[in-house]
């Protein structure tokens, strides 16, 4: 968050962090707060990004390094930016997720001297900043567990005019196949267990990386194509929804005409505003479901680029879920 006096200050500093959460044997959720001898304060893990990294990568990585349990993302909390002096004065800029842990145990290291595991009102009384409580309300807004479906736009093709074949094979092109290569490393990092994609090859080669990453097959979905969507909307919607119910993190990839109108009417369903509903070739909106029945929305976050690139806008309800 910002204030007016940050108004044109220039961002020099970029990072990614987490929320990192668990369920103990409680069964209330607590989440790790960790102690940096350096500054003598209270956190959430977070460090700067690497070149190339994108802010996803970086806070799985960070939150690994500092606190030796690995995350497994899932919805996006926001942006964070606060004045800094160094490398030179500016803004640093700091992207949250919440991460699920796994792995651990927690040893101490020259970054971190000690993790806590807390619950999250009392989290709010050991943090040092704000800053950090406030990505710690964006967390308790909505249950720690939620359902993650990654719906992505197929990367880019080759113009339609000069493939003399059936447009549904029409192939990515060299700057497609860069995205692809680039979801391969982004969606995994939310853990995926199975692969999606309309019946189209651009659909298909936009994810097929991920899927043999998983060792597994691209499943075809010919309800999900444009065509299919432009007979019968209603199909469309309800055959994703069936793929969001079933267990695990699905990734499904379609076209630009069919994840605005389909990702509308699941927020409209749900009573959610989300405004202008975007669908850049090779985005992914991260979806959080609930995990009970009926299966709603709870949330909706784009990714504009899986590439290198920091930029990330998050929608939370205005309604209550």
């Amino acid at each position: 968050m910002t204030g007016p006096a940050d108004a044109g200050r220039r961002i020099t500093v970029r990072a990614g962090g987490t929320v990192l959460w668990r369920w103990p044997a409680s069964g209330k959720v607590e989440i790790a707060v960790v102690h940096r001898p350096s500054r003598d304060d209270w956190s959430l893990p977070k460090g700067k990004l690497e070149r190339g990294e994108t802010a996803a990568a970086c806070a799985v990585r960070e939150t690994h390094e500092e606190t030796g349990y690995l995350p497994v993302l899932g919805r996006p909390l926001g942006d964070v930016r606060y004045p800094v002096a160094e490398p030179v004065p500016g803004l640093k800029s700091v992207t949250y997720f919440a991460g699920r842990a796994e792995g651990g145990p927690f040893r101490p290291n020259h970054e971190v001297d000690e993790l806590r595991w807390v619950r999250p009102a009392a989290a709010l009384d050991l943090l040092s900043y704000d800053t950090d409580r406030d990505v710690v309300g964006r967390f308790t807004a909505l249950p720690a567990d939620t359902r993650t479906v990654l719906l992505v736009r197929h990367a880019k093709a080759g113009k339609r005019s000069a493939w003399p074949g059936p447009d549904e094979q029409r192939p990515l092109s060299p700057v497609g196949d860069q995205q692809a290569a680039a979801l391969r490393v982004l969606l995994p990092l939310f853990r995926p267990d199975r692969v999606h994609a309309a019946d189209v090859l651009r659909c298909v080669e936009t994810v097929r990386g991920v899927a043999d990453e998983l060792g597994e097959p691209v499943a075809i979905e010919p309800t999900l194509t444009e065509a299919a969507h432009a007979r019968d909307p209603e199909g469309t919607l309800r055959r994703l929804v069936a793929v969001a119910r079933a267990d695990g993190t699905p990734v499904i990839c379609s076209q630009g005409a069919v994840i605005p109108d389909v990702l509308g009417r699941l927020a409209e369903r749900a009573g959610l505003e989300l405004g202008e509903i975007r669908a850049k070739k090779g985005s992914v909106w991260v979806l959080s479901f609930s995990t009970t029945k009926p299966l709603r929305l709870l949330a909706a976050h784009y990714l504009p680029t899986a590439l290198p690139e920091p930029a990330l806008t998050g929608r939370e309800p205005t309604a209550s879920p």
